[in-house]
């Protein structure tokens, strides 16, 4: 009677614990990070008290880039594993049914989310045990644009824009202007990866080479803009000195032009004269031979 006794005592101490105990899920670390393009292990674990033939894992993200839209990652049921079809050949359980890690390879940028693992092993009781972690893909900054927009006309103003595509954590934008001296120049962020300079009432002085640089713990890049200002009062000398030239060279023209007329008109009075002097000379000789 007394073993009878224990033995109904477990049994119902077995049955109030499975009661208050559906499946529990365990999250080792709620926030992972790896470097774009490595692997990555994103893991989950659980207690059950029922045998695991039924065991059913699901896998979710909720990316960064689309908070709204949540997908399937990949799915373990009854002993079938079925991956996204966006993710086959980069996802797979590492210890299934023992355990619901999953090993994301190659990964990329649109990896980045909230991942949440959702375990159900009927017929234990209650709601399945859910786990949630984060997972961020690191990634240097890309090579930045560098482009200058405005009047480099002594006076105006011009805007140096710098903008980078990508880069986690977000890069660092600066800019400085690199001669004669290296000088910090304050940047307005447009977003996170774009930054410009305004610079107004700009004068020769403001010619040189500006440097953008993009910078986070990962790498560093830099692109960079030749300016050169537009004196409006050394252009305005020179339009008059090539006038100037111009109406000198016009001049020199004129003046051989006229030479040589004169020249030429001197070649025809000579002409003429001597034409005149042999026709004289020849009446004269003809007046003396009929005279004789």
């Amino acid at each position: 009677m007394e073993g009878l006794g224990l033995c109904v005592i477990t049994l119902l101490i077995s049955s109030a614990f499975q009661k208050a105990h559906p499946v529990r899920v365990t999250v080792r670390e709620t926030s992972v990070q790896v470097l774009r393009g490595d692997s990555v292990l994103l893991p989950c674990s659980f207690v059950t008290m029922a045998t695991l033939s039924r065991l059913n894992i699901i896998w979710t993200v909720t990316p960064l880039s689309e908070p709204s839209s949540p997908s399937q990652v990949i799915v373990y049921d009854r002993g079938q594993v079925i991956e996204s079809p966006s993710l086959i050949g980069r996802v797979s359980f590492r210890s299934v049914p023992l355990s619901a890690d999953i090993v994301l390879n190659s990964t990329r940028l649109s990896d980045a989310g909230t991942y949440r693992c959702v375990v159900n092993n009927p017929p234990e009781p209650g709601v399945p045990g859910i786990g949630e972690l984060s997972l961020t893909i690191l990634a240097p900054p890309s090579s930045p644009l560098c482009l200058w927009d405005g009047q480099a006309d002594e006076g105006g103003s011009i805007s140096l824009s710098c903008s980078v595509e990508e880069g986690v954590p977000v890069p660092e934008l600066r800019w400085d202007k690199l001669e004669p001296d290296q000088i910090s120049l304050p940047v307005n962020k447009e977003g996170s990866l774009k930054g410009t300079v305004r610079i107004l009432n700009i004068s020769a002085q403001n010619s040189g080479l500006y440097r953008c640089t993009v910078s986070n713990p990962l790498g560093t890049e830099a692109c960079s803009v030749a300016l050169s200002v537009y004196s409006t009062s050394h252009g305005a000398a020179g339009i008059l000195q090539a006038v100037s030239l111009t109406l000198c060279m016009a001049l020199v023209l004129l003046a051989l032009l006229a030479l040589v007329l004169w020249f030429h008109r001197s070649g025809h009075d000579r002409k003429w004269r001597e034409e005149g002097e042999e026709e004289e000379c020849y009446n004269e000789i003809r007046g003396n031979t009929l005279s004789q």
